[in-house]
């Protein structure tokens, strides 16, 4: 039987998409599920036109109620992947899913990571800081914010006079590529 994959995102979804596409046509895993915070995250429109279904949560719903576990346990999902997603994962969701939550992040954490770090905001500070590398970490997530067990980390030089922009693709480059096989190799792990 094929694992079970939901994804959280809050943006656009270039990652949960590569995501998407990977396990597309895979013996091995499915997404089942694109979960968002944000009503107008270009994610739900990727989603759509892979006709996986998504659901919109409010803070309320994610924090003080258990309708996203029963969500989640009712699709038997095996792996929940954070793709962009801006908040903290609760406790409840994170006792309910033991280490089967992961995330991925623009930089080589530990540096760089905690609340309000991500996208640009990240890259923009390496480069403030005169970085000669930077890369990508994915990892499991835990009560803090980017502070989980690192399960993989890549790496890309910055040169003389690259910009915002091209460190962004340098980083999304990594991130296309080796989420959706680091997934896959976890998956492997997870007993049915």
């Amino acid at each position: 039987m094929k694992k079970r994959i939901a994804i959280f995102a809050s943006g656009s979804g270039s990652n949960a998409q590569k995501i998407i596409e990977h396990f597309k046509r895979s013996s091995v895993a499915e997404v089942v599920l694109v979960l968002s915070n944000n009503p107008q995250a270009y994610v739900l429109q990727r989603a759509d036109n892979f006709e996986i279904p998504s659901h919109v949560f409010n803070r309320h719903e994610f924090y003080h109620t258990d309708d996203v576990i029963k969500l989640l346990k009712n699709l038997q999902v095996d792996l929940i992947v954070l793709a962009g997603f801006l908040w903290l994962v609760p406790q409840s969701l994170l006792k309910a899913f033991p280490n089967r939550i992961i995330n991925i992040h623009p930089a080589l954490l530990p540096k760089y990571g905690g609340k309000g770090m991500y996208g640009d905001k990240v890259h923009q500070a390496i480069l403030d800081n005169g970085e000669e590398e930077s890369g990508i970490t994915i990892h499991f997530v835990n009560e803090q914010f980017d502070e989980g067990e690192i399960i993989h980390q890549s790496k890309f030089r910055i040169e003389p006079g690259d910009t915002l922009d091209v460190v962004k693709f340098k980083g999304q480059q990594l991130e296309h590529h080796h989420f959706p096989r680091v997934i896959e190799h976890l998956l492997s792990k997870i007993k049915s």
